[in-house]
């Protein structure tokens, strides 16, 4: 079997190319980055916001199976052309391979629990989302990316010799992640600046990158996948991750907590003459109560988490990186 990997400079990407070469896969990568240091794989240039068929369909020859992992984090102004623009012409290429070589080729998508939107009220309402919950996403990204799973799940219909796989993950974290906010509140807490805010039990929604990988190629393997979207949240309680992070860097645990009414006021007041690190899109964070269920891949697939997210804080913490997310390739 053959693997073809899109954003496999990025901190999934590469992570999920590296495990495929390590269990002695053949994989094939599509990069707009030349010199590309991922060892053991076949690297095809181009950029999926550009037409270039040729390109494309070299890097699907023989190919069976597509893990679709680019995207586009910062600059708003290139999400549409490459997660809607950039899956379509991806999936004309699977296309072809398909009608006119007669092969059958699986799509595995990296999405984003992020396509279901923020609670409706208030952050700190306490809601379960689930694969039945109706997508409402909301920001660019959110949205482009909703539409590219739509785009996939849609083909899937049409041919039958096409099947997907759509896994939406939470906050992807791991060592040499790019998720600064994590830092962030790793450096308050040992700083001993960390309070929480609001009087619920907030939710930490995280995954580990490792156990992503590992979802990402369950579902690319297995027939009870196909067609199928997964949600993967590795959720605990946010007091569970800050004893963690404390009690790996050596300090007490924060327990002073604020209400979150005054801590808004605050923060609307001087956020109009100072740039503050807490901002109201921070303290949505801090207090969120959202469950995102990963009960289906759990019983469908036999999937298990390989450890908690406290349990994995002391190895986040030794090796902190600045990777990139995702890779436009």
């Amino acid at each position: 079997m053959k693997f073809g990997i899109t954003g496999a400079a990025g901190f999934i990407g590469r992570r999920l190319c590296e495990t495929l070469t390590e269990k002695g896969e053949a994989v094939n990568v599509l990069t707009r980055r030349a010199g590309l240091d991922v060892m053991g794989v076949d690297i095809y240039l181009a950029d999926l916001s550009i037409d270039n068929d040729s390109a494309l369909d070299a890097f699907l020859d023989d190919v069976d199976v597509v893990f679709h992992c680019a995207g586009e984090l910062k600059r708003d102004e290139l999400m549409y052309s490459l997660h809607v623009e950039g899956t379509k012409r991806l999936l004309a290429a699977v296309g072809r391979q398909c009608t006119q070589k007669n092969r059958n080729i699986h799509w595995v998508q990296l999405s984003s629990v992020g396509a279901y939107g923020p609670p409706p009220g208030r952050a700190s309402e306490f809601r379960v989302v689930s694969e039945k919950s109706v997508p409402a996403p909301r920001g660019m990204y959110e949205v482009t990316k909703t539409i590219s799973d739509e785009l996939v799940l849609s083909y899937s219909r049409i041919e039958h010799r096409f099947t997907c796989s759509v896994i939406r993950p939470s906050n992807v974290i791991g060592a040499g992640m790019p998720n600064q906010s994590f830092f962030q509140m790793a450096n308050a807490v040992r700083s001993g600046i960390f309070f929480y805010i609001g009087s619920g039990e907030s939710i930490a929604t995280y995954v580990h990158v490792d156990d992503l990988v590992a979802a990402l190629i369950a579902c690319s393997a297995d027939k009870r996948a196909f067609n199928k979207v997964y949600l993967l949240s590795n959720d605990c309680l946010l007091h569970e991750l800050i004893s963690a992070i404390a009690n790996v860097s050596g300090v007490k645990a924060p327990f002073v907590r604020v209400p979150e009414f005054s801590m808004r006021i605050l923060v609307g007041l001087f956020s109009r003459v100072v740039k503050l690190p807490l901002t109201h899109e921070r303290i949505n964070a801090l207090v969120i109560q959202t469950r995102y269920a990963s009960d289906s891949i759990e019983r469908e697939l036999g999937f298990r988490f390989s450890k908690s997210i406290p349990d994995a804080i002391p190895e986040m913490l030794s090796k902190p990186g600045v990777a990139l997310h995702e890779e436009r390739p």
